[in-house]
């Protein structure tokens, strides 16, 4: 029987603890799912600033002078369009048109850089591997480094305390790399929330400092510690997709509402079915959810017509914190989809009204 690897510790696992967070393992990693409880963590995001250890996620680097024309290639949006300190959403797709994954792709000075999902690494990195010509080097530093992110309305204000880079002109999906509490640190103007808010790059060797002089700092602010399970509940608030969840290798962007980051005029694996798919209108779409009734849907709940005929899936659920009321994103048919469609989703042998919103 193969051995089962020991669940990887991130740079500030030891804070968690002391933190009092509850933690557990995903993808691979030990993490702290909540620290206070979901909502109060959610609302302290939504309302003021809260700061996530995302040290999980996979960041590759791509060099080489064939970098780009490689990246062409394996991503769907144009990264020709990417100046140095820009970074672009996009996503990798299969030959049929299935999302390998989406990623942030950052234009660095001399070289490109991937954040990837946790649960994808050695997929993705394996994926890009596969695909690799002429002069193109891939680097998979996702162990070196650790990740922060301070999000809320009040980021700036928090941000501010770590660095004298001028964060008011910064514009959304740009990057800086300067001393931030006295360590030369990549950050971004970016972030899986919905709020404003940063995302701190650092090499293992500064993480202990950064988590201090961050809680410190945020403690003027009442800076609050978020765990996953808020993070989750933010991201599906705003319809940002969750890999494993909404999109996968069965899933394209177009179904999934992500044309937006899929660019024609260009080469990429899976175009040809993508864009005869955009053309043809496909079949399915990702759609959002607002329930009635105390429901609580969750991923792989059915979701059914007026004469209760399965028709979908719900993909992501919750009790929106935000909205006080349970939402939820799933597939519907084409002709379900449109805002004020009325369907059912069946919840433990009941059916529960829902409303696409």
């Amino acid at each position: 029987m193969a051995e089962t690897s020991e669940p990887i510790k991130t740079p500030f696992y030891q804070f968690h603890v002391e933190a009092g967070a509850k933690m557990v393992e995903f993808a691979g990693f030990l993490m702290p799912i909540q620290y206070t409880g979901i909502t109060e963590e959610h609302l302290a995001v939504r309302n003021n600033v809260g700061m996530f250890d995302l040290s999980h996620m996979g960041e590759f680097e791509v060099s080489g002078k064939d970098a780009l024309a490689f990246l062409q290639k394996t991503t769907t949006n144009n990264a020709a369009d990417l100046n140095p300190g820009q970074i672009q959403y996009t996503c990798m797709t299969y030959p049929e048109g299935g999302i390998v994954d989406d990623l942030l792709l950052y234009r660095l000075k001399d070289r490109y850089f991937m954040v990837v999902n946790a649960a994808n690494i050695e997929k993705d990195f394996e994926w890009l591997q596969s695909h690799v010509e002429g002069d193109v080097k891939l680097d998979n530093r996702s162990l070196d480094i650790g990740l922060l992110a301070i999000q809320g309305p009040n980021a700036r204000k928090v941000m501010a305390e770590l660095t004298d880079y001028d964060l008011e002109s910064m514009a959304y999906y740009t990057w800086a790399e300067v001393p931030v509490a006295g360590h030369d640190i990549l950050f971004s103007r970016t972030g899986y929330t919905g709020e404003d808010g940063f995302e701190l790059y650092i090499p293992n060797e500064f993480c202990g400092d950064l988590w201090k002089v961050a809680t410190e700092a945020g403690a003027k602010y009442d800076i609050k510690l978020i765990g996953l399970g808020a993070r989750d509940t933010l991201r599906l608030e705003m319809k940002m997709a969750l890999y494993g969840n909404d999109i996968d290798h069965t899933t394209t962007p177009v179904e999934a509402g992500l044309s937006f980051i899929v660019d024609f005029d260009k080469d990429f694996i899976g175009k040809d079915v993508i864009a005869r798919q955009k053309k043809e209108k496909p079949k399915r779409r990702l759609v959002c959810l607002e329930l009635q009734g105390k429901a609580f849907p969750r991923h792989g709940y059915d979701i059914c017509d007026d004469s209760g005929k399965k028709i979908g899936q719900v993909t992501s659920g919750t009790f929106s914190p935000s909205l006080k009321k349970p939402i939820a994103l799933g597939y519907v048919p084409r002709d379900k989809s449109k805002s004020g469609s009325e369907i059912q989703v069946s919840i433990r042998g009941k059916m529960f009204p829902a409303t696409v919103v």
